[in-house]
């Protein structure tokens, strides 16, 4: 049985921590972290087993585990990842929009090499990942057009620098169109997908998305589209937004439990 450590006790983390608690991965949850303690023990005191509840990075890193999972921010990525492949655990990665940020998926490939890790990335609130993949060296271009409710949308620091206000917007409205690589400092709660999406792809500076905000929609609505010369490519996924965390799909959290349930428990990979 894998031995897991969490980072990050927020909605999707707490998802995943209970779907290990409730044997849904077969697993042993045996560390949290969050910079934000309450959030440790709010999550600590809804799970049957009791891991350990670590202050700080150190004391977190120090435990027997032998998958880390990031369930926290980009900013947990940028500091955390390098530490956790340092320390000889695998690492799962929520956040996946500081992978577009400049070197630090080569440098984190090249440390999981060094260490004989692994990282595991899950597809997210999107589809056609696996067939992306398999022509990426055909692709020519690939666009994402994500559309959320405004409310889906707020606090993001995009709107910090462009004077948008959400509560006028009355119909479908593009608000964003731009590289993925972009998208994902804009919007770091919302389009992960994109960086999911342009790793598999032809990375972050080729990969154009765009963001609509759209009042009368109830759910999250991710499109992509790829053309090359192996042909085209449609795919629409219309989620749930999670009950928790309205930013984020329900498939996401779904996603990563998936992911993380065939890393400790299947014998056969299906798909690419």
């Amino acid at each position: 049985m894998k031995k897991i450590g969490l980072i990050g006790c927020g909605a999707i983390g707490s998802e995943l921590a209970i779907a290990i608690d409730s044997r849904k991965v077969n697993a042993e949850l045996v560390a949290l972290f969050d910079v934000y303690q309450d959030a440790v023990n709010t999550l600590a005191n809804k799970l049957k087993t009791k891991p350990v509840l670590a202050r700080n990075a150190e004391a977190f890193i120090a435990n027997n585990m032998d998958v880390v999972v990031e369930a926290a921010s980009q900013d947990a990525v940028r500091k955390y990842a390098r530490l956790v492949l340092e320390n000889n655990h695998d690492l799962m990665i929520m956040s996946v929009g500081a992978l577009l940020d400049s070197n630090l998926y080569d440098d984190l490939t090249s440390l999981a090499e060094k260490h004989d890790r692994r990282i595991y990335i899950p597809t997210g609130a999107i589809a056609g990942v696996d067939a992306i993949r398999s022509v990426r060296h055909l692709l020519e271009e690939v666009t994402l057009t994500t559309t959320k409710s405004p409310k889906g949308l707020e606090s993001a620091p995009f709107f910090k620098t462009h004077k948008i206000d959400l509560n006028k917007i009355k119909r479908a409205k593009v608000i964003y169109e731009g590289k993925a690589e972009d998208a994902v400092k804009f919007f770091p709660a919302n389009v992960n997908v994109a960086a999911a999406l342009s790793l598999a792809g032809i990375g972050g500076k080729k990969t154009r998305v765009r963001i609509v905000a759209d009042p009368r929609t109830k759910v999250n609505v991710h499109e992509i589209t790829a053309k090359g010369s192996f042909g085209e490519m449609h795919f629409q996924v219309k989620n749930v937004p999670s009950p928790t965390n309205p930013k984020t799909s329900y498939l996401a959290v779904l996603s990563a439990i998936e992911c993380l349930r065939s890393i400790c428990n299947d014998r056969v990979s299906i798909g690419t």
